[in-house]
């Protein structure tokens, strides 16, 4: 696709530099970020009377595009002058198996086949649980695949408790990270570098910056399954994951609430703007079971996420209970679905949810 912008008034004090400020007054729609940033402007070429501006997007939304566009001339014809702007806008070369997404033009992860994200609208739903004990139970699938687990959530990073280790990361010579190792899975999470008292205050760019040094600098080596625990809701950094790799596709998790399955709408809504497949939904915190005479009590309402992913036309990849043994296995560190621990309901259920997601990515 090309647009160009009408003929502006240009001063001949105009720069490339002055170019890319105004740019970075334009949003990515949906997002508090701007195009500058999430590295759309691909060129800025200036010449006696013209300014060529170069961005690449790729979406499956035809307005989306023109909503840049216009914006983007419209900034940029606020400089005045006489010169004419061009702004075209390409789809870059897909991604492994033809999943383009937005910035869909990096490549996935050398040595790594495929990569999940696991994401949900809002926090408090388990998500990271969900996450921890989707990467162990993948690793006890038929031909123990090797596994990796990224923490995408600076600010709340959960998974070294989850996994019960606070081994420092190392480093090496060419500024790689080392991912540290437990249970068979390989990790990265920023609370490997913190203690936990240390909060995570950093600004959008760093944060940025920070996911993609865990993505792209890091030594994963030959993966079979990439698994990404998103932060909650549809912000900076989800935005740079699906700009940074290609992904295989998202699984959106949401308890039985309205409330929830109103922010699971927008992170599915999310990932359709970006053009990555949605897997299915995970419905956690389904019920309690009361161990004394095996009543289930719908605490947070009850086929929520049926009904959901109906609506979606997603499947439902499994409903998992509010356990004991659930919350005890995190908080000492080593997830329900790994074998060492006594079988119980929350175990089988992620256990028969990674068969379906294998069996999702396999078609």
């Amino acid at each position: 696709m090309h647009l160009a912008a009408p003929t502006a008034t240009v001063p001949s004090a105009m720069t490339e530099e002055s170019i890319r400020a105004a740019l970075a007054t334009v949003k990515y729609p949906g997002f508090s970020r701007d195009i500058v940033s999430f590295g759309l402007v691909k060129g800025i070429e200036l010449a006696a009377d013209k300014a060529t501006v170069r961005l690449e997007i790729a979406t499956r939304e035809p307005d989306l595009p023109r909503k840049i566009y216009t914006d983007a001339a419209a900034a940029v014809a606020n400089l005045g002058g006489e010169i004419e702007i061009d702004i075209t806008i390409t789809d870059p070369p897909a991604g492994p198996e033809g999943n383009a997404g937005l910035g869909a033009g990096t490549s996935s992860i050398p040595g790594v086949k495929k990569i999940i994200a696991i994401a949900s609208g809002k926090g408090g739903v388990g998500k990271s649980t969900v996450a921890s004990n989707l990467a162990v139970a993948l690793s006890q699938l038929p031909g123990s695949p090797s596994v990796g687990l990224c923490d995408c959530d600076l600010y709340g990073p959960s998974i070294t408790t989850m996994f019960g280790t606070d081994e420092e990361l190392r480093g090496t010579a060419d500024n790689e990270i080392i991912p540290a190792e437990r249970y068979g899975i390989k990790l990265v999470s920023m609370g490997f570098l913190l203690d936990d008292r240390s909060p995570v205050i950093v600004r959008g760019p760093l944060a940025t910056r920070y996911t993609q040094q865990f993505l792209r600098q890091c030594q994963w080596g030959e993966l079979d399954y990439l698994v990404l625990d998103l932060p909650p809701g549809t912000g900076d950094i989800q935005l740079t994951i699906v700009q940074s790799v290609a992904l295989d596709g998202a699984i959106i998790v949401t308890t039985p609430q309205e409330v929830a399955l109103i922010d699971a709408r927008k992170a599915t809504s999310m990932f359709g703007k970006v053009n990555v497949p949605i897997l299915g939904l995970i419905e956690n915190m389904s019920y309690f079971e009361c161990p004394s005479d095996g009543v289930r009590y719908p605490i947070f309402g009850e086929g929520g996420g049926a009904r959901e992913a109906e609506h979606l036309g997603v499947p439902l990849l499994g409903q998992i209970p509010i356990e004991i043994a659930t919350r005890e296995s995190g908080d000492s560190g080593k997830p329900i679905s790994h074998p060492d621990h006594e079988a119980s309901q929350s175990r089988k259920i992620f256990t028969e949810i990674t068969e379906k997601l294998a069996d999702r990515l396999r078609n």
